[in-house]
């Protein structure tokens, strides 16, 4: 019934012109999509809240004002890191809140140095979460760079 309920809102919401609506599982697993963040079109979503922890998706070095894949590959990987520092803003969470990376390359000979750097300049000093950087043949929109994370992120009640 609820699950009904919410459908109808959404729906309502979308027909009067008021963009998404948070989406809620029956569960409380909240879809993430806050404003200024880039357009995740497809069958995923930007992250969602679980209780305490925010789960961002992968992050590419999307320019959320273009949609389109920052060029300069330093730049494009700082992005891919801001697209995950505003979707963990929004939900409360600092870049030191974050309690797991996973990092995916395309070249880890000739990008790891870089995401290291990047992460070292948004991050300051340490401590620096645990992070596992993976070089992989290809990625979406055969990108250079894509950034998997985890936040804790005390509900508010």
């Amino acid at each position: 019934m609820l699950h009904r309920l919410l459908s109808s809102v959404a729906m309502m919401a979308l027909a009067a012109g008021l963009g998404p609506v948070q989406a809620v599982s029956p569960n409380g697993v909240e879809t993430l999509s806050p404003p200024g963040a880039i357009k995740a079109e497809g069958t995923w979503s930007l992250g969602v809240r679980a209780g305490d922890f925010v789960f961002v998706a992968g992050m590419q070095g999307i320019d959320p004002v273009t949609n389109t894949l920052v060029q300069e590959p330093k730049a494009r990987i700082r992005q891919a890191f801001l697209n995950i520092k505003l979707i963990a803003h929004a939900e409360g969470a600092s870049l030191q809140d974050c309690v797991r990376l996973t990092v995916y390359v395309s070249d880890l000979q000739r990008f790891a140095a870089m995401v290291d750097e990047v992460q070292a300049e948004l991050w300051g000093t340490p401590p620096y979460p645990p992070r596992t950087m993976v070089e992989v043949r290809r990625l979406f929109d055969d990108d250079i760079v894509e950034i998997d994370s985890v936040f804790y992120a005390p509900a508010k009640k």
